[in-house]
C-alpha cells in the first residue's frame, strides 16, 4: 500500500461521530452500533457478546484466526452519594482524573436522558492561600442546580447514574486530533480503517480476520478476557494508546521517550510474543513506516495481556498510538501516527501466513 493519505472525509466524519458519542465502561453499546454500522460493508458477519464487545469477521469459516483489536470504552464517574443540599459526590469508573474535574461541565446519564451539571470549586478569593487544598475524590462534587436531595431525585438522578464529559472532537493546527476518549476509540477507528482498506484493495486473506472492539478495558481488560475465550484466536495484534513523554512534568528516565508525530510505538514486554513483534518491525522497515520502541515491565497494561495469556497462550503483540494528556478531556494525537498505525497493521496482516505458530522451537 502506498504512502498516500488513508483517512478520507467519510472516515473522518465517522471518527468524529464515534468520538463524540458517550460510551463509558459498562455502557458501550450505542458506540458499538455506530462502529458496526461503519464496518458493515467491509466484513462478512458480526459477533457480539453479553457485555457488548463487537467483532466484525472476514472469512468466518477459516480455521486459522487472527485478531486485530482496540477497546471501545471511556473513563467516567458514577454518582456515589447525594448530599442533603443537592450536591453529588462521585466514584471512579476507570481511571478518571480528579485533578482535572473542577469547573468541568458533565453529562449525567439517566433513564429520561441527559442531566447537565458542573464540577464546582471554591472561588480563589475564599481559599486559604497558605494552605491550598488540591482536588481529590472527597472534595470534588457536582452541582446540577438542585436545592436539595429530593429535587435531585425528581430530576431522575440517583446513586449509580454514570457521568461523562461532553467535550467534543476538534482538530488543532490541521493535523492534531483532540478529544476525550481517543483512548481508545482511536483503536476502534484504526482497525475499522484496516478492514475498509482490505475491502477496497480486494485483498483475499488466507485466514479468518476478527476485527475486535472490546468493552471494559479501562477497569481491567475485562471485555478482551471474555471475547478471546469465544474467538480462540491463533494471533492477536492489539492497538491502544501510550504516552507522549515530551510535555512538561514527565520523567523520561522513568516513562521512556516517545512522541507524537514520530510513528507507531512497538512494545517489548513478557506478554509480547517476540517472533510476532519482529515480524511487525520487519514489516515497518520494509514499508518505510516510521516506528518507535517502548519497554513495559511486568505487563503492558493493555488488552494484549488478556489475549496473550488466554487459551493456553496466544501469540500477541502491541502497536500503540502516542498520545498527549491521557485520561483528560483534551487527549491529543497526530494524524500521521493514526495513518501509520493503520498502515502497519494492514501490511503486517499481508505478512502472516495461514497456520503459522510463531513457535520458538520450529
Amino acid at each position: 500500500m502506498s504512502a498516500k493519505k488513508i483517512i478520507t472525509e467519510k472516515s473522518l466524519d465517522f471518527f468524529e461521530r464515534y468520538l463524540n458519542n458517550a460510551a463509558p465502561t459498562g455502557y458501550e453499546w450505542e458506540g458499538q452500533k455506530i462502529w458496526m454500522d461503519y464496518l458493515k460493508p467491509y466484513v462478512d458477519t458480526f459477533i457480539t457478546d453479553t457485555y457488548g464487545t463487537a467483532v466484525g469477521v472476514i472469512n468466518p469459516d477459516a480455521k486459522y484466526k487472527v485478531v486485530i483489536e482496540g477497546h471501545s470504552d471511556e473513563i467516567s464517574w458514577y454518582v456515589n452519594y447525594i448530599s442533603d443540599n443537592g450536591l453529588l459526590y462521585v466514584i471512579r469508573n476507570g481511571g478518571s482524573d480528579h485533578q482535572i474535574a473542577p469547573s468541568k461541565w458533565v453529562n449525567i446519564h439517566t433513564k429520561n436522558g441527559i442531566v447537565e451539571g458542573v464540577f464546582g470549586w471554591p472561588a480563589i478569593h475564599t481559599r486559604n492561600k497558605g494552605k491550598e487544598e488540591a482536588p481529590k475524590l472527597d472534595n470534588i462534587c457536582i452541582d446540577i442546580g438542585a436545592k436539595d436531595k429530593a429535587e435531585v431525585e425528581k430530576m431522575g438522578v440517583h446513586v449509580g447514574c454514570v457521568i461523562t464529559y461532553p467535550d467534543t472532537f476538534k482538530i488543532l493546527n490541521k493535523d492534531k486530533f483532540v478529544c476525550r476518549a481517543i483512548d481508545n476509540r482511536a483503536g476502534g477507528f484504526m482497525i475499522a480503517e484496516v478492514a475498509r482498506l482490505l475491502h477496497e484493495n480486494k485483498v483475499k486473506l488466507p485466514f479468518g480476520l476478527y476485527i475486535t472492539n472490546s468493552v471494559q478495558e479501562e477497569i481491567g481488560l475485562r471485555g478482551a478476557e471474555m471475547i478471546t475465550q469465544t474467538i480462540k484466536p491463533n494471533v492477536a495484534i492489539v492497538t491502544d494508546v501510550c504516552h507522549d513523554t515530551t510535555t512538561p512534568m514527565i520523567e523520561q528516565k522513568v516513562q521512556g521517550f516517545t512522541e507524537i508525530g514520530s510513528g507507531p510505538v512497538i512494545s517489548y514486554a513478557p506478554a509480547v510474543q517476540n517472533k510476532l513483534r519482529e515480524r511487525i518491525i520487519e514489516t515497518a522497515e520494509a514499508n518505510k513506516i516510521p516506528f518507535q520502541r517502548m519497554a513495559a515491565s511486568r505487563s503492558t497494561g493493555t488488552d494484549t495481556d488478556a489475549f496473550a495469556y488466554s487459551n493456553g497462550g496466544v501469540a500477541s503483540a502491541l502497536i500503540s498510538l502516542p498520545l498527549r494528556y491521557m485520561h483528560t478531556t483534551v487527549e491529543t494525537v497526530h494524524r500521521d501516527d493514526v495513518e501509520n498505525v493503520i498502515r502497519l497493521i494492514y501490511e503486517t496482516l499481508l505478512n502472516i501466513k495461514e497456520g503459522e505458530t510463531f513457535s520458538y522451537f520450529d
